[in-house]
């Protein structure tokens, strides 16, 4: 309950008796939901102001505690009756604007320590039954503040998927390519794709002359190939694999020109 340790220190000349601590304790639980304090008695006076502070002769009568409070927004406003009824408190809350009651019952024993009531550290214990009891009991009835009402967590992206090689990338739009992932800017920007399991990454442990960080021509198979392909043959964005013999027109050295490991093994 924090922030109830300086409310308790400025309220202790007037706290004589448990059921003070114990309205104390409530009175905070109410000031963390968005209530402020407007004043003592059934109606609140032209002068009363939202405090989050306890309002003079809050603890005179020692069997009815009455408190006026009004939400931070203005919305609401309750009378709360602290009844004590032997060893047990009785809390009566009801809603002006909309006439709703909520009622809750605490043993007083439960929640406050009589001997300690000089000792902050000592007098209150089981406080998060406390706050538990107040708020299914009174806040949820009577409607948590406009102000005080829980935001759903935003949902923040933190790497992109071109980014993640094991994240799944999104389907696209049929018609439409995928975004090409970039190539590496140098010629020796090598082993990404060893870090990559998937095989999305650029830059493997062999330098690629190809991939020097010159701007290499792309053939679009759907405007055809000269000699080989007529336009139109190919629709937009569908699989090519090229095809005709190897190194016709490709610029530089044939990227598979490496034979695979092991070729010369006849156990393989």
């Amino acid at each position: 309950m924090a922030g109830l340790e300086p409310l308790y220190a400025w309220a202790r000349p007037a706290i004589s008796r448990p059921q003070d601590a114990l309205v104390c304790g409530i009175h905070w639980e109410l000031i963390q939901h968005g209530y402020r304090c407007l004043g003592t008695g059934d109606q609140p006076g032209p002068d009363e102001r939202k405090s989050e502070l306890l309002p003079a002769g809050w603890e005179a009568n020692k069997e009815v505690y009455t408190l006026c409070y009004k939400s931070t927004d203005d919305a609401q406003e309750l009378l709360l009756k602290a009844i004590m009824v032997e060893d047990s408190m009785i809390l009566n809350v009801m809603d002006r604007s909309s006439q709703k009651v909520a009622d809750v019952t605490l043993a007083v024993a439960d929640y406050i320590n009589p001997e300690h009531l000089d000792d902050f550290h000592k007098v209150y214990k089981n406080t998060k039954e406390l706050r538990t009891r107040i708020t299914s009991g009174i806040i949820a009835p009577l409607g948590v503040p406009a102000g005080k009402a829980g935001k759903e967590p935003e949902f923040k992206e933190d790497m992109h998927w071109d980014e993640n090689p094991l994240r799944v990338p999104p389907r696209q739009p049929m018609g439409t390519r995928a975004p090409s992932r970039p190539s590496p800017l140098g010629p020796f920007a090598v082993g990404g794709e060893d870090l990559d399991p998937l095989g999305g990454r650029s830059g493997g442990m062999i330098v690629d002359p190809l991939h020097s960080g010159i701007p290499q021509p792309r053939i679009d198979p759907s405007s055809g190939i000269p000699g080989r392909l007529p336009p139109g043959a190919v629709p937009p964005g569908a699989r090519f694999d090229p095809f005709g013999p190897l190194g016709i027109g490709r610029p530089g050295p044939d990227p598979d020109h490496l034979p695979p490991p092991g070729y010369d093994d006849m156990f393989m």
